[in-house]
């Protein structure tokens, strides 16, 4: 069977390797005094809370699950404004919001209505491996541009001006950012946009973990800056609501209907019961189970990245949002005789039980050197593979 050139572009997803890996060890070792602690995938621990359950229930129990509006239910896209104005104090009208089938079906929309063949989309390395996906896919190129723990592992004003060439169509950010939790503070993402809009080109932005801030500094939508950023988002990651599959994405007026074409033929609509549940998403109850769920993905973090630090799992910067740790593997591979940092997560993982993601998935720019973990994990999970780590490594 012949299959195309698209399809072979796009690389495996190392992360799902290694957690099949994982998946099959952890059978194996089930019954024992070290069952698999998993600190390598990005799913929030918690489940969507009691309102939301009960909403979905009562959608399924009335059956309303019809399709809805291609653009999502008019509802919910209002309840999303709203939310942009209570939590960011910024005024982004329903008209622009357009809800997606989880916002791996927004990101592949905005590609669709905007790149062309052969445009090249500037990203950080280290990043998200499916958002350069998303561009193959859309038979553009992503560009991956080393970047460094003094710029936060974010892309600059200087080094976008640098790197933009004839073929360049525009950026897709991530702030906070997926592997290292770190944002782009919203200065230098000001003289981002400015760059590019002074070449005529687009800012794309994925802020599924914008909810997940935990740092006032860089707690701030990109739609404050200019109503021509198109924001992606999730009721993933802070909304806890993965395996629902819904997102939403934001866009300039004219885009509109552009998406909503796109979304007509390959999506139809996102899921009606999804969509009826979220709308319980956003009643007082449920942002106060969500905020109470956000101060402790915080005090996860405070207290695991310093007991990585101990160890000589060095965290160059102090994540500001999500749920992950960027750590320096090299001195642990040292210790451990192994190289680099694909086979310190199976060592890791054979001798501590402990799954952990290596940096292969994320970029070409020093990826042996990083491996990632999730604190999307209850705090005694996280206690326990600590303590596993510090006697391998001992």
């Amino acid at each position: 069977m012949k299959f195309s050139s698209r399809a072979e572009r796009i690389e495996p997803f190392y992360v799902m390797e290694v957690a099949k890996a994982a998946q099959a060890l952890a059978r194996e070792v089930a019954g024992s005094r070290e069952p698999m602690i998993f600190l390598n995938i990005g799913e929030p621990d918690f489940t969507a809370p009691p309102l939301v359950q009960e909403a979905a229930a009562k959608a399924v129990r009335d059956g309303a699950t019809q399709y809805t509006n291609a653009l999502g239910l008019d509802a919910l896209r209002e309840r999303i404004s709203g939310w942009y104005q209570s939590r960011f104090g910024v005024d982004v009208p329903a008209r622009r919001i357009v809800v997606t089938a989880g916002a791996s079906a927004a990101l592949h929309l905005a590609c669709l209505a905007l790149i062309e063949r052969g445009d090249e989309i500037l990203m950080p390395d280290p990043s998200y491996p499916c958002n350069r996906h998303f561009v193959s896919a859309a038979e553009g190129r992503a560009v991956l541009v080393p970047t460094t723990a003094a710029e936060r592992y974010q892309l600059s004003a200087d080094k976008v001006r640098a790197a933009w060439t004839d073929k360049t169509r525009g950026v897709l950010l991530a702030s906070p950012s997926n592997p290292t939790g770190t944002s782009i503070a919203p200065g230098e993402l000001r003289r981002i946009h400015d760059v590019v809009q002074a070449h005529g080109g687009v800012t794309m932005i994925d802020e599924i973990y914008l909810g997940l801030s935990y740092e006032e500094e860089f707690g701030h939508t990109a739609l404050a800056i200019d109503d021509h950023i198109i924001s992606i988002n999730s009721f993933s990651k802070y909304f806890n609501m993965t395996g629902w599959r819904l997102g939403w994405m934001v866009v300039p007026e004219a885009m509109v209907p552009v998406v909503e074409r796109l979304a007509q033929n390959l999506f139809i609509c996102a899921s009606t019961v999804s969509q009826l549940a979220a709308l319980a998403c956003f009643e007082a109850e449920s942002i106060a189970e969500y905020e109470r769920r956000r101060a402790e993905f915080k005090a996860r973090r405070d207290f695991f990245i310093p007991a990585l630090q101990s160890m000589g799992l060095q965290v160059p910067v102090m994540p500001d949002g999500a749920f992950y740790a960027w750590a320096d593997c090299t001195e642990a591979a040292q210790r451990l005789g192994v190289q680099g940092s694909w086979d310190l997560a199976f060592e890791v993982m054979r001798r501590a039980h402990v799954a952990v993601t290596p940096g292969r998935d994320f970029g070409s720019f020093e990826p042996e050197r990083f491996v990632r973990f999730s604190t999307a994990n209850s705090m005694e999970q996280l206690r326990e593979s600590v303590a596993r780590l510090r006697k391998l490594l001992a």
